[in-house]
């Protein structure tokens, strides 16, 4: 028998202050977008933000629904307003920032599997690694160059 080990790369940042002016913005939008979430059933607000190759940074919050299956992340909703609104404009970087019932957590909560799996088709998409940043509430920021980095094996178009 053969074993498989894997590791992971995460940068840890102490503040997101720490980082560059552009990813500073960054981290900054998917804070901001937190005010915006709707989450009246789990209390659990997130806040995205995508950098864009020409710049732009589109954000989005998490939208709850009474019909779980119908809500919505962050994540996601970042990603599919910035298709929309910028169609074929590669993504460069993804902020993501959580909070959970007004306490403040310094190890941040990390995207869900489908957020992973569709961040994951915008690198496939684009052929490029889209870099991860995820900012914990007293803003120590988990910096991966990909979202491969949290997602192995992923399923992708060469699956099909």
């Amino acid at each position: 028998m053969k074993q498989l080990k894997l590791e992971i790369a995460i940068e840890v940042i102490e503040h997101y202050t720490e980082l560059s002016a552009v990813e500073q913005e960054l981290c900054e939008a998917a804070i901001l977008a937190k005010a915006n979430a709707y989450a009246i059933y789990s209390d659990f607000q997130v806040g995205s933000a995508v950098l864009l190759e020409n710049g732009k940074i589109i954000s989005g919050s998490n939208q709850e629904n009474a019909v779980y299956p119908l809500t919505l992340c962050a994540e996601r909703v970042a990603i599919f307003a910035a298709s929309h609104q910028y169609p074929m404009m590669k993504f460069k970087k993804i902020a993501v920032a959580t909070s959970f019932k007004e306490t403040e957590n310094e190890l941040a909560i990390f995207p869900c599997g489908s957020c992973r799996q569709v961040i994951r088709e915008q690198e496939v998409r684009y052929d490029s690694p889209i870099e991860v940043l995820v900012i914990a509430d007293n803003g120590k920021v988990y910096k991966m160059p990909s979202i491969q980095e949290i997602l192995p094996f992923s399923f992708d178009k060469t699956a099909l």
